[in-house]
């Protein structure tokens, strides 16, 4: 009888241990290392750098922009705001309390910058709270604030969105916010 629970059990746990290994260690080392070899930029999490080598940002995960001279992104509920290591949504539900009061803050504050139009994706975030990017309609709704704030004319600010604004696949076209305001930081310095 001890013969043959040994002899089921020996495979069992020889098995557990290689798959440990494999599954645990070598898959994950190779993607990681083919990963590095074929796509270096966004294994690395697509990091952007000034002209001094000095990381600013990524392409992929917002980040808050407040000084009114510059676009800023939408609302995060990662964390306490834009937090990587506390990637989520709220989980508010329509009939939430909390985000009804929210939204009507938000909603005031757009307001009193003179936001006429008001996009959905400029008072709510994203499911993962870290969407960098807005469509051109949030993007052009804050137009007319930065170019106040940096003496331009509005036409000029406005003028940064187009260029900037991709297709995604599921069709929505969006503004990567980062790359909008370094657009916007460049034209101001000429």
């Amino acid at each position: 009888m001890n013969t043959d629970i040994t002899t089921a059990v020996r495979p069992a746990i020889v098995l557990t241990i290689l798959f440990a290994i494999l599954l645990g260690l070598v898959y994950p080392l190779a993607m990681t290392g083919i990963g590095q070899a074929i796509f270096p930029s966004q294994a690395n999490g697509s990091l952007v750098r000034d002209g001094g080598g000095r990381v600013i940002g990524s392409t992929v995960v917002g980040q808050a922009f407040t000084s009114d001279r510059y676009f800023q992104t939408r609302p995060s509920a990662a964390g306490k705001g834009y937090d990587g290591l506390a990637s989520s949504g709220s989980n508010y539900g329509p009939t939430s309390q909390a985000l009804a009061d929210r939204v009507k803050a938000d909603v005031a504050r757009r307001r009193g910058e003179g936001v006429e139009n008001m996009p959905a994706d400029l008072l709510t975030a994203s499911g993962s709270g870290l969407d960098p990017d807005l469509s051109p309609a949030a993007a052009l709704a804050q137009a007319p604030r930065v170019a106040r704030v940096r003496g331009l004319p509005v036409a000029r600010v406005a003028a940064l969105v187009a260029p900037l604004t991709e297709d995604s696949p599921l069709g929505d076209r969006h503004v990567n916010v980062l790359a909008l305001n370094q657009a916007l930081d460049r034209m101001t310095r000429r």
